[in-house]
């Protein structure tokens, strides 16, 4: 078949246009439908006829006429009115084939977007997962890629980040689609800040607890640049844009520096007037201040702290006041030992 393939396409009969309006529509392969022809046939005829273990069975189409034949180690044994049977039976097979080459070609496309944000409507539920229809793709969305708390209805629109390629319960292939990634807030505030999209503006850092809070580091690659008053826009309208896609998620944008004292300080806030000192070997970052600012740097059930570890790569202890009281103590019995061995010397 696939050796006739040009005179088929190229035929003046009913079999080769119905192909061609089939893979102009569809936008797949000639040679795909053609398999697909094959295959749906061969079952047919060995559904209904004798089929002989060990033998080499095709089919032949002859394209000045889209005549279908079944060939048995070369020879023709068509049986007579078996192209009727053969189309009947074929029919669905084919359309199911063509569907299936269709998802493909579709999903291939939708995966030249992966780590863009893209527009879809919730399509139908599965358990705790849904399925979002994006360019005709039936797109999974799992539990752990969704916003908790968010609410999904059918036929809702949301946009969605493209993650990559997954698989079905079925062990089909699909596209994975995330609301809860943190790279999903860096393409929204893309859209959103023409700095970033530009890159003259960059996202140095991102934490995210989804459907809570979010901490974004952002730097300027030029001098001149607000980096945190571009993303944030003039009255904030940049920032809220991004809080209402994600349901008023709580945002915190810092500027990132290389110095790890201030980027801890920074990454913080809304603490203020903390003092931090480093252990470069354990990476530990010990954080001083008052009792106010430290319950602020710490924040509720402890998110604050836990987003600007993540955030900045450094372990960071934030020190209670006993703490500070203890470590006070300690600093200044040593002091006082080493003061003891030098007047014995």
């Amino acid at each position: 078949m696939k050796t006739n393939l040009k005179k088929i396409l190229t035929a003046r009969n009913e079999f080769s246009a119905a192909l061609n309006q089939i893979c102009a529509e569809r936008e797949i392969e000639p040679e795909v439908v053609l398999e697909s022809v094959e295959e749906a046939i061969l079952a047919a005829y060995k559904k209904d006829y004798d089929w002989e273990e060990g033998a080499e069975y095709e089919v032949d189409i002859i394209p000045e006429t889209g005549e279908l034949r079944i060939l048995k180690d070369k020879k023709d044994i068509t049986p007579a009115g078996f192209g009727r049977i053969a189309a009947q039976a074929a029919k669905q097979v084919i359309l199911q084939k063509v569907r299936e080459a269709e998802q493909e070609t579709a999903v291939e496309k939708l995966l030249q977007k992966k780590g863009k944000v893209v527009s879809g409507s919730i399509f139908r539920r599965e358990g705790s997962n849904y399925y979002v229809l994006i360019n005709k793709v039936e797109a999974l969305f799992p539990k752990k890629e969704q916003i908790p708390g968010e609410k999904y209805e059918l036929n809702q629109r949301f946009r969605f980040y493209i993650k990559g390629l997954g698989e079905t319960r079925w062990g089909g292939q699909t596209v994975i689609v995330s609301r809860a990634d943190p790279d999903f807030v860096v393409q929204l505030f893309t859209q959103e800040v023409p700095e970033l999209m530009a890159g003259s503006v960059v996202v140095k850092a991102i934490a995210r607890e989804p459907g809570q809070r979010t901490k974004m580091a952002v730097a300027a690659v030029r001098s001149g640049i607000d980096p945190v008053g571009t993303c944030v826009g003039q009255k904030g309208v940049r920032v809220q844009t991004v809080i209402n896609e994600l349901g008023g998620e709580k945002i915190d944008i810092i500027q990132y520096t290389p110095n790890p004292v201030q980027f801890i300080q920074a990454a913080l806030s809304p603490a203020e007037k903390i003092e931090v000192k480093l252990d470069e070997k354990k990476k530990v970052a010990y954080v001083y201040g008052d009792s106010e600012q430290l319950a602020l740097a710490i924040g509720k059930d402890g998110q604050n702290v836990r987003l600007a570890t993540r955030l900045t790569g450094w372990d960071i202890e934030v020190m209670s006041e006993d703490k500070q009281k203890a470590t006070a103590k300690k600093t200044e019995e040593k002091k006082k030992e080493e003061k003891e061995k030098k007047e014995e010397e």
